[in-house]
């Protein structure tokens, strides 16, 4: 994997010091800049162009969850957003989904959860903690819940074509939170063929991501 380019954001500078401490011990991802606020995130996402954004929920001036939105929303920005935050509340959860992060970490994680989050997300991946996967899979199942005011709902299922055989079981492995390499495995196919089923998948769906794929998959019973 190509070395990963990160900005920290968290109003709080002990928790930024140890992001980084723990992060720059490894060889691919470097810490290029930090952020205290919303506002400053989305000026530093947009200056600096890192890979990942480490972005905590509740901060002064503009929340996480905005800074999201925006940083996303910017067709100049490639950043992957990993929610970090100590909350482990569904609103946060389901807005930060709808804001689209690419995944969703407790602080309460350890230090080696954290690393490989941001490899993960980085890739091209999504990631959920484990403790929350279920609830986002069960709520999604039955209804989608009402997100947060200043962000988009989850837009309905689109089929622009339907999906081949082979793109069905690739949902469905989505769906389990298998990485492209896990699904290579279980389906003895290449991880570059996975990728392009992946690719052809989020298109057909109208998904932005792995994400809102799988939880379209699980609304539309199709996972």
């Amino acid at each position: 994997m190509r070395d990963l380019r990160v900005l920290l954001v968290d109003d709080h500078a002990m928790m930024r010091a140890g992001f980084r401490t723990i992060l720059s011990l490894e060889d691919d991802l470097t810490v290029v800049g930090e952020a205290a606020t919303g506002a400053e995130a989305v000026a530093a996402a947009a200056q600096l162009r890192p890979d990942v954004i480490c972005m905590d929920v509740q901060m002064p001036d503009m929340d996480g969850l905005e800074a999201t939105r925006r940083i996303v929303a910017d067709p100049s920005s490639s950043a992957a957003v990993l929610v970090v935050t100590t909350f482990d509340r569904d609103d946060y959860l389901f807005a930060a989904l709808a804001a689209g992060a690419s995944g969703f970490l407790l602080k309460n994680a350890g230090p080696e959860e954290l690393v490989a989050a941001v490899r993960v997300v980085g890739g091209g991946d999504a990631l959920l903690a484990p403790e929350v996967t279920r609830r986002v899979i069960a709520r999604f199942a039955t209804h989608a819940p009402a997100p947060a005011a200043s962000v988009a709902p989850v837009p309905p299922l689109t089929l622009a074509e339907p999906l081949t055989e082979r793109e069905g079981e690739v949902l469905r492995l989505m769906a389990e939170a298998l990485s492209n390499a896990e699904i290579a495995a279980r389906l003895f196919i290449g991880e570059a063929t996975v990728k392009t089923h992946v690719s052809n998948v989020l298109q057909k769906l109208g998904a932005r991501d792995r994400v809102q794929a799988v939880v379209l998959a699980h609304r539309h019973g199709m996972a």
